[in-house]
């Protein structure tokens, strides 16, 4: 054993050692319960950094603790590898996209290798490959067959930039998620997925995610956002065309005093033909913002159409106008609109002096005061026609069932989810696996012609696509009637790949079929790792296509994931860590420095995995020198230790008749023991670290009455130290394990176990009060009742010396905390 703490020799040596045993590949075994730990795998950038280091650490602990629970892990690691940052990197640098993407994988595995982490990496596997994406292509084609599957023209957030559609959920504060640019509005031939066939599905089945956080599952469900009401028909004045429109309010209905519709509706375009206002008006509407959060706060403006609708019980009539705060792709493009009890509708009939028509008043009956705005809550309906006088819980059922018998409306329920949009006008995806025939339409590829293949050698040199240019790829063959074709250009979004990757990981090395019978075994994964900001995008998405293939009977669970873990970032001086920012932590140059141990320590040691972590040049120091001293400590009593590992000297302890002060230690040893278990299994892991330190403290301080028991103490617990540590430093513990003659591999060692004969207190400390003052602490037996404490307390020299001439009126005990002994005059 080396005298000196050296990571740098020791990580390379272990993690060889780790490679050529294949220590971490994972077999089915029906015998052992499984445990599936994944972390959301990355997009190969580049490189790693300390924010992708955190969260990959967080994950391998985990990880490596179920394996000395005895469980049989599985934790795989791969690449999602297509997307928009390789083609920008291919026009900046003048190398295919492909190219530049391989050799990121290459780099970023290496620095995971070097950081430790316990991955199967004969599981390992790349978006981009077309061993992958042939099945994700196949299993395309089976939802087109089922019906899940349809191609329309579609209002889209069209990133001009990237040129490429966004989904809702890629638009943030008005710009493309990635390339910062502002959003446009275009129609264009799209691609969807029929999620809102699952919104049921979807929104009930989060109360089974006991395992997740409640604020992911609230904003999933405010996503899905259903919402019961009544779909209502308002007739066009002179007209036989009718407006329908969904509302959650029907006992509002009588408030109506316009209604607005979306600039894409086809009122709106058809007014626009006779009004150049209106024209210019729908032009502007084509840039203006369409994340839903951004159409809530900016300034609602509109135009009136010079048409109206009936009210679908007065007849009267009801302006139409056109605003820019209506979204066509929801509900059908328009919204009856209430001043006086919709803050928005409110707000827009300020601005352009339209009626505001009270019908609902406080049940209390005060009157409400405008000038705060509207009054939006429910209450009793007044001016209602024969609904007057009734609550807003009594009237809408009774106003939809009005609507119903008359042939004005039907009750309805609603979802703010829409259907998905896959398609993405980009070259580096995967190819969408249809073909458009002039004879026979839209035609899936022939399963015998799977995969459609993505050229990768092409020179790249602007935005769009070049599929679009390049006859080779886009002319083909119609599979049905055999005449020429043209292949769909489109690519799938990129959520699609990262949909289904997980199952995947289950069946290595499968060329046959998408899925076997080993994803039944291994899924749902156990515990998934990653950030809260893919709680819409990836993690609705991998619950459907989850539930999706579960009805093509590939799989036989309901939910992808038990349990989510939504790590904090990691911030340098109060600022996230970002490229953009220039504020990156490399840990490659820690790792050469001080070693992955010391890295991992820190992260761990630095915040509980959910919150945010302040990066600390000194912190990292800080690991370090405690592992330099758990080393020193080893070396020092190496001796002690192997002996004992060949003496067995437990066998012959007689604990009843040991020193109190050593009997103590070993309590404490214990009582950390069970904290760091019951830390592990809540993935509270910060304090872990904490519990290796006190011990190591308890170990280093161990009292020497009995040399024997000292020595036996230091044996039992640098062991339990080791394997405490041994999921966050794995590679000193393994180091260490080894060099101590400690019994096999540490790898396959078993989660230490406590002893509760140990852990029996034979004494308390309790505090002794006079009249209420704090004069003293007392040790009394752990069972001792009232009157022996009360001797004890009154027998004390300090007590005896405070109490003086003075009479005990009381002594009044608390068990286990304190002694209050009330005096007086004689």
């Amino acid at each position: 054993m080396d005298e000196q703490y050296n990571p740098q020799k020791i990580e390379e040596n272990i993690q060889h050692d780790w490679e050529e045993n294949n220590s971490f590949q994972a077999t089915e075994d029906v015998n052992k319960e499984k445990f599936y730990c994944l972390t959301m795998f990355p997009y190969p950038s580049g490189r790693l950094h300390i924010g992708h280091a955190r969260v990959y650490t967080i994950g391998d602990v985990i990880s490596r603790y179920k394996r000395m629970q005895g469980k049989n892990v599985m934790q795989p690691m791969g690449w999602d590898a297509f997307g928009l940052p390789a083609e920008n990197a291919a026009i900046k640098n003048k190398i295919p996209p492909a190219e530049w993407t391989y050799k990121n994988i290459d780099f970023m595995r290496n620095q995971m290798k070097r950081l430790g982490f316990a991955y199967d990496w004969s599981r390992e596997l790349t978006t981009c490959s077309p061993s992958y994406y042939r099945w994700e292509q196949w299993f395309f084609i089976k939802l087109y067959e089922k019906g899940l599957v349809y191609k329309k023209n579609a209002e889209v957030n069209w990133d001009p930039l990237d040129q490429t559609v966004l989904a809702n959920e890629q638009v943030v504060n008005g710009r493309g998620w990635r390339s910062g640019a502002l959003v446009e509005r275009r129609e264009i031939p799209q691609w969807f997925f029929k999620i809102t066939d699952y919104a049921d599905e979807l929104l009930n089945d989060l109360e089974k995610l006991e395992g997740w956080p409640e604020q992911v599952r609230v904003i999933q469900k405010n996503w899905i956002g259903r919402s019961e009401g009544a779909e209502v028909k308002f007739a066009i004045e002179k007209s036989k065309e009718h407006l329908t429109i969904f509302t959650t309010r029907p006992d509002t209905l009588f408030g109506v005093t316009y209604i607005a519709v979306a600039p894409q509706h086809p009122l709106a375009k058809q007014a626009a033909e006779n009004s150049a206002e209106i024209a210019s008006f729908l032009e502007e509407c084509k840039n203006i913002k369409v994340a839903e959060a951004e159409l809530a706060t900016m300034e609602k403006r509109g135009l009136p159409l010079g048409i109206s609708a009936l009210h679908p019980i007065t007849q009267q009539p009801i302006p139409i106008w056109v605003a820019n705060f209506v979204l066509m792709e929801y509900g059908a493009g328009a919204v009856m609109a209430v001043p006086a009890h919709d803050q928005r509708d409110f707000e827009f009939a300020k601005q352009y002096e339209l009626p505001i028509k009270q019908v609902i008043i406080p049940e209390d009956q005060t009157i409400w005061d405008f000038a705060k705005g509207a009054f939006t809550a429910p209450g009793e309906l007044i001016e209602s026609d024969q609904f007057t006088g009734l609550t807003s819980k009594t009237a809408i059922p009774q106003i939809t069932e009005y609507l119903e018998n008359h042939g004005k409306g039907q009750r309805k329920i609603h979802y703010r989810l829409r259907d998905w949009s896959i398609s993405r006008q980009r070259y580096w995806g995967a190819p969408i696996p249809m073909i458009n025939c002039e004879t026979c339409g839209f035609v899936p590829v022939s399963e015998e012609d799977l995969p459609v293949i993505l050229p990768e050698n092409i020179e790249f040199v602007g935005v769009g696509s070049p599929l679009k240019s390049m006859p080779e790829f886009y002319e083909t063959i119609c599979p049905k009637c055999k005449k020429p074709a043209h292949r769909e250009t489109d690519t799938f979004d990129t959520f699609f790949e990262s949909s289904w990757y997980y199952a995947r990981f289950a069946c290595k090395k499968q060329d046959k079929m998408m899925l076997d019978g080993r994803a039944n075994y291994w899924l749902p994964v156990d515990q998934y790792i990653g950030g809260v900001e893919h709680a819409v995008l990836h993690l609705l998405y991998a619950r459907f296509i989850h539930k999706a293939m579960r009805d093509l009977n590939l799989l036989n669970s309901d939910e992808p994931f038990t349990r989510l873990l939504t790590q904090g970032h990691v911030l340098n001086q109060g600022i996230k860590m970002s490229k953009s920012k220039g504020n990156i932590v490399d840990p490659d140059i820690l790792i050469d420095r001080l070693g992955a141990d010391t890295v991992r320590l820190f992260i761990i040691f630095a915040a509980p995995p959910e919150q945010n972590m302040e990066w600390s040049d000194s912190g990292v120091e800080g690991a370090h020198r405690f592992l330099k001293r758990v080393w020193a400590f080893a070396y020092e009593q190496r001796e002690t230790i192997i002996k004992q590992n060949h003496s067995h000297k437990s066998m012959v302890i007689d604990w009843d008749s040991a020193p109190a002060s050593q009997r103590d230690t070993l309590r404490q040893i214990y009582e950390i023991l069970d904290l760091a278990k019951f830390d592990y299994e809540r993935s509270q892991l910060n304090t872990i670290v904490s519990g290796c330190m006190k011990l190591f403290n308890l170990l280093v301080k161990i009292p020497d009455e009995d040399p024997e028991i000292q020595a036996y103490i230091i044996h039992l617990g640098f062991s339990i130290l080791l394997r405490l540590l041994a999921p966050i430093a794995p590679h000193i513990s393994h180091q260490l394990w080894q060099d101590l003659n400690y019994k096999g591999n540490i790898l396959n060692a078993a989660w230490p176990k406590s002893n509760p004969a140990h852990l029996k207190i034979d004494t308390v400390e309790l505090v002794v009060q006079i009249n209420g003052k704090l004069r003293t602490r007392i040790k009394v037996p752990s069972d001792a009742n009232e009157n022996i404490i009360r001797d004890i307390a009154t027998q004390d020299v300090k007590v005896q010396q405070t109490i003086a001439n003075k009479e005990i009126k009381k002594v009044i005990t608390v068990p286990g905390r304190l002694v209050n002994i009330v005096t007086g005059e004689k």
